[in-house]
């Protein structure tokens, strides 16, 4: 070796090295040191992050790709949201991504359970618990009215007489 080969910084590549060797020497020991990496190296890797880099080159310019799991196609936002009371009032809105379609829309709670039922069976459970209370609800109140009507025609026909 001379005295250039020993006095070279760590910044000198190992490309370099190997394309201007000081003497036939070394040059014949980095010519067999890639021989031997290429033999001892398993074709596949060893952990999933090895995989990784090997399988999915950095883009070279520009934003960085972030890999999604979406589809190619356009998806459409659509908020329906539909509110009820105890009293058996149903309301429903419809959002298309930031913009109102529809607000305040009163519709039959016999429709609200009747979606229910044709989107899933976990959604028509709770729906019909909530619309059978405010109709047990409704009939007792039904019920008071009809007894405070008896009353007020009693109270009639007394005066009538």
């Amino acid at each position: 070796m001379t005295v250039d080969a020993l006095t070279r910084t760590d910044a000198v590549s190992e490309e370099a090295a190997t394309e201007a060797p000081v003497d036939s020497t070394p040059q014949a020991e980095t010519a067999e040191a890639p021989a031997e990496a290429k033999t001892e190296t398993p074709e596949t890797p060893e952990t999933p992050a090895e995989e990784a880099a090997e399988e999915s080159p950095k883009p070279k310019r520009g934003r960085p790709k972030v890999a999604t799991t979406a589809k190619k196609t356009r998806t459409v936002e659509l908020t329906l949201t539909v509110t009820g009371t105890a009293d058996g009032e149903w309301q429903a809105e419809l959002k298309n991504g930031t913009k109102w379609v529809a607000k305040g829309l009163e519709i039959p709670a016999a429709a609200v359970s009747r979606a229910a039922k044709e989107l899933h069976a976990d959604l028509s459970g709770p729906i019909d618990e909530v619309i059978n209370a405010a109709r047990e609800l409704q009939a007792a109140k039904v019920a008071q009215l009809e007894a405070e009507l008896e009353k007020a025609k009693l109270a009639l026909a007394e005066l009538d007489a």
